[in-house]
């Protein structure tokens, strides 16, 4: 049978692995994509996803900057995190910021979306950022919006996990299958290529880190409640935001009166793919902002 050739460009796999020796603590590894030169651009994913959620902005930034996208502990190809390491902000953000130094990176900008907007901000606090934007951040919810984000993840993850790969495969190839699989995140999910859905719900399926980043969430501490002055912020919040309301966008901006607090039309809560160029525009101005 003659082979059917896809009109998508194939998914990029990660090749590159940095290995960080925090003192005191056991060794990790993180999976990285690496493109451009220019100041340095650090890219962080959301919960269950992979660095490759970033591949419609990442030649953008690209041309102009350093960019490197990284999988976090326990998503994508990074390993989860040693045995006996916590998820918790407080042991994760200090690990990061070793991560970047092991990758040659110096107070980079830091981008981040859900999980990683949080963690971008976090960095920002504790020094290793020299300016943020965040996609969605978590963190700026109540408890009851975080059960409602919760229980869609769940589901996302139960969904990825149950699956048949012929079934999965069969539903990327539709608009209104890719629209089933991924339209809690994505407000244009028919823009996304069959074969990036296949992928990321085999990354959802796949994450070792979920479940210790879901239950380090359900404690109190699991907000951001701290200003950043004289740090240029940028938040930008899906119009179309299912996961986490575009409400959360004014607290974020009440807990961080310095921020530029921008809404993103047409978009959901990725928006790397509904709308790269806003995107990519919002990343360079809050770079030459620093």
């Amino acid at each position: 049978m003659t082979a059917v050739a896809s009109p998508h460009a194939p998914v990029p796999r990660t090749e590159s692995f940095v290995r960080v020796s925090p003192a005191g603590s056991p060794s990790f590894d993180l999976a990285y994509e690496r493109r451009g030169s220019g100041e340095p651009v650090v890219l962080l994913h959301g919960i269950g996803h992979h660095w490759q959620a970033w591949e419609p902005v990442l030649s953008i930034l690209a041309a102009s900057h350093e960019v490197v996208a990284v999988d976090l502990p326990g998503f994508g190809a990074s390993p989860q995190l040693p045995e006996g390491v916590s998820y918790e902000l407080e042991s994760v953000v200090p690990l990061l910021g070793e991560g970047l130094r092991a990758l040659g990176l110096e107070r980079p900008h830091v981008v981040g979306n859900s999980l990683g907007g949080l963690l971008a901000l976090e960095l920002a606090l504790h020094g290793h950022a020299r300016s943020v934007t965040a996609l969605s951040p978590a963190g700026f919810w109540t408890q009851a919006e975080r059960r409602y984000a919760y229980a869609l993840l769940t589901g996302m993850r139960a969904g990825a996990k149950a699956i048949p790969d012929g079934l999965l495969r069969r539903l990327a190839g539709s608009a209104a299958g890719r629209a089933a699989l991924t339209g809690t995140i994505y407000a244009r999910p028919g823009r996304r290529s069959p074969e990036a859905v296949v992928a990321e719900t085999h990354s959802m399926r796949a994450a070792t880190g979920f479940a210790p980043v879901l239950a380090v969430g359900r404690r109190p501490g699991s907000v951001f409640d701290r200003d950043l002055p004289g740090m240029p912020v940028t938040i930008g919040w899906g119009a179309k935001d299912r996961l986490l309301l575009p409400r959360q966008g004014i607290r974020a901006k009440k807990t961080i009166p310095g921020a530029r607090l921008v809404r993103l039309p047409g978009c959901g809560h990725v928006p790397m793919n509904d709308d790269p160029a806003l995107v990519a525009r919002l990343v360079l101005e809050t770079a030459r902002a620093a």
